[in-house]
């Protein structure tokens, strides 16, 4: 794979903005159109860096690396690792959820201290989402996905771990992006809580994980699902 140089992330920039460039070339094309595109260009390649950034460190984290090691492997300390990918966030609090999203997280916890796992991924969330009757399960089943379909593929990748910090389990990027969608969603619906259909959208928008795996295997597409929640 070669990355791209200047030039051709130059020439990028030029192509989304052909506009900015004067007819016949006789005026100073638009710079700060221009420099515009070329922001958010940048913008996205950061994205993409960071995600590949967090990629590894989910990695790490599942496979027992600690938060010491993998600052030293980014160049940094402890504490700024786990400031970047660790950090706490309202969005997680109680209070953000509806009644049915705060039982599911009871058996989201549930899945990832049974398994003695040190993280909740995106597959301990889908597990959470399907053990009982909720917003999710009706939108699983309003796109002809049987929830105990899903929930059943999700317990065949539930891997036993070794850790035994019960209470300081960590999100992985994974989920708190899923999270965030889920946030984002209950916004745009007027909602000032999560639902658990939000939760499983977000899952499924996240497009990596194991829950994008399951979710994609069982025919479940959020881009076909109406955005409005399904009720409670």
């Amino acid at each position: 794979m070669t990355l791209p140089d200047l030039d051709d992330l130059i020439a990028e920039v030029d192509r989304r903005c052909d506009t900015a460039h004067r007819p016949g070339g006789q005026e100073q094309p638009d710079w700060l159109a221009l420099l515009t595109v070329a922001a958010q260009l940048a913008g996205q390649i950061q994205a993409l860096a960071d995600d590949l950034v967090e990629d590894y460190v989910e990695h790490c984290r599942m496979h027992g690396s600690s938060w010491t090691d993998i600052g030293a492997a980014l160049g940094v300390t402890r504490q700024a690792v786990q400031q970047r990918f660790h950090a706490p966030h309202k969005r997680y609090s109680p209070e953000t959820m509806t009644d049915d999203l705060r039982q599911a997280m009871v058996h989201v916890k549930q899945a990832a201290v049974h398994h003695r796992n040190n993280y909740i991924g995106t597959e301990h969330l889908l597990w959470g989402l399907t053990v009982e009757d909720n917003s999710a399960t009706r939108l699983l089943q309003t796109a002809n996905v049987p929830p105990e379909t899903v929930r059943r593929s999700v317990a065949t990748r539930l891997s036993m771990g070794a850790s035994q910090a019960a209470e300081r389990i960590a999100w992985t990027p994974y989920s708190r992006k899923a999270i965030a969608i889920a946030e984002a969603r209950a916004e745009r619906n007027g909602s000032d809580r999560i639902d658990c259909d939000d939760l499983l959208v977000g899952l499924a928008q996240v497009g990596r994980g194991v829950a994008a795996d399951v979710l994609v295997e069982a025919g479940f597409d959020s881009a076909t699902i109406d955005a409005t929640p399904t009720g409670a």
